[in-house]
């Protein structure tokens, strides 16, 4: 009950983050991927039509970034019904257009939820060539239930993840925990999920992500695809002791500028780089075995478009003598940056050299109050340059007033006057904090360098605190305390720092 318990307040954390959440944009093409998938979907009359609706929908919506193929995804659905029935076997629906239709021309059948049954069928047709199931690939059942079943599910889905197939859940209904936890493949946090029918956009790409991981693992595919580079990934066939790659690639419209590499049998991963952005490459894992045969592993993977960078100059961090520029993207592209200053209006131009790995800089040493032209210019391994400028200004630099002076003005009296601060200061702004009584503050010009204040009778205290006023940024407090002594005692005041 605990676990269920937890489960149950991860699950509503997930989902109350997610109703506000924005829609997600389109999704990028997945074509690294290849898998037999089948969808077990719960067709009876347990199911409402609304909630048979949306099913449908959410199917689509995890299926169209795919590529399907003989070589790439396939997929089909089984009704749990009555009788389990195949609406479409996996070689039917080969373009997105194709399984789009199918899968809005769905029907449900009603009928009893004989979900066991159902999960027999499954079994023979993951494995069936009849039934367009490919040998030698990964096979994903992903089972959407109201969370209800009418036999017994343990024995046909134990028979299901011992032949291999990676079983994901999606329970719409609130369902038994422990027996949908124990039918799915496990880990179950990654592998289960509960969830409102009108909430299931929420789970749409953790769910996708989690197949991915299973039919992608066992090919050839590309992460991390930029304008002029990729990381290649493949599953361990190989050992230091037992052989090694060969990697070849080239681009799909110059196959005369196929370039080959050697990998150590140790890798299962590696960076190209130095790529032409938008561009198809062809590539060919190769693994070179003294002990056992194994495939040639191939793929396609597009470049983007090239970034432009920098795309935004930042500055912040501004104090009187310095302040720090920042910009974005950093690209791999980009050998270095240079970061041209100089003060506005004049033609004095300084300049910082930054690694092409960094990001930002500081820029020191500068005047204050000072208005800046900033230019920073990417230079690109290729030998080409983009410059992006902004405006910086530096801060007034900030002072503190000097030689605060106390003297006695009246029974309940006091002045307090002080030296000028440096720079241009607009004004003083003068604090009062009475030990007993009211606190006050008032702002003076800056010609005036003393005040009267009142409410200060003999065998009071308090604190004083004189801060002169910059365009930019207030300059330092200088505070005193001040004890006045009794009327018994001398007339005057003590000060104490």
């Amino acid at each position: 009950m605990l676990a269920q318990a937890l489960f149950s307040l991860g699950l509503w954390l997930r989902l109350a983050a997610g109703r506000d959440a924005p829609e997600p944009g389109p999704q990028p093409s997945i074509s690294n991927a290849e898998g037999d998938l089948l969808f077990l979907l719960d067709s009876s009359a347990s199911v409402s039509h609304y909630e048979f609706s949306k099913v449908k929908e959410f199917m689509w919506d995890l299926l169209h970034p795919f590529t399907f193929g003989p070589r790439d995804v396939q997929t089909g659905i089984i009704h749990i019904s009555t009788t389990p029935t195949m609406e479409f076997p996996f070689d039917r629906h080969l373009t997105s257009a194709s399984l789009r239709k199918a899968i809005g021309d769905t029907r449900q059948l009603m009928g009893d939820t004989n979900t066991g049954q159902a999960l027999s069928y499954a079994k023979e047709k993951l494995f069936s060539g009849e039934a367009g199931a490919r040998p030698d690939v990964p096979k994903v059942l992903v089972w959407v239930t109201d969370g209800f079943s009418t036999d017994d599910i343990s024995e046909p889905m134990q028979l299901l993840k011992d032949m291999g197939v990676t079983v994901f859940i999606v329970s719409t209904g609130r369902g038994n925990f422990l027996e949908l936890s124990a039918a799915a493949s496990q880990p179950s946090d990654k592998h289960l999920h509960f969830v409102d029918v009108d909430d299931l956009p929420i789970i749409t790409q953790e769910l996708r992500d989690g197949i991915l991981d299973v039919i992608q693992a066992n090919r050839l595919h590309a992460t991390d695809v930029t304008s002029s580079s990729f990381r290649l990934a493949w599953p361990k066939l190989l050992s230091q002791e037992t052989g090694y790659y060969s990697l070849e690639y080239a681009p799909r419209a110059e196959p005369a500028r196929k370039r080959t590499l050697q990998v150590s049998g140790a890798h299962t991963s590696l960076v190209l780089s130095d790529l032409a952005p938008e561009t198809t490459y062809e590539v060919a894992l190769i693994p070179e075995s003294n002990v056992h045969y194994f495939p040639t592993q191939t793929t396609r993977v597009t470049t983007l478009a090239e970034e432009i960078s920098p795309a935004q100059v930042i500055i912040s961090e501004s104090g009187p003598h310095s302040f720090q520029v920042s910009w974005a993207p950093v690209l791999d592209s980009v050998a270095t940056y240079q970061v041209l200053y100089g003060p506005l209006p004049g033609n004095s131009v300084k300049v910082l050299e930054v690694d092409g790995r960094q990001n930002s800089t500081v820029v020191e040493h500068l005047a204050p109050n000072t208005t800046y032209l900033v230019t920073v210019t990417a230079i690109y391994r290729s030998g080409k340059e983009k410059s992006l400028s902004a405006k910086a200004c530096t801060q007034e630099e900030g002072s503190e007033v000097r030689h605060l002076r106390f003297e006695d003005a009246g029974p309940d009296g006091l002045k307090a006057s002080w030296d000028s601060a440096d720079g241009a200061v607009l004004g003083y702004r003068v604090r009062c904090r009475r030990h007993s009584g009211r606190s006050s503050v008032l702002s003076v010009s800056p010609r005036v360098r003393s005040v009267l204040l009142t409410e200060l009778p003999p065998g009071t205290a308090g604190e004083l605190c004189v801060q002169p006023v910059y365009r930019g940024q207030p300059g330092r407090s200088l505070c005193r305390t001040v004890r006045r002594r009794p009327a018994t005692e001398a007339q005057g005041y003590r000060q104490r720092a």
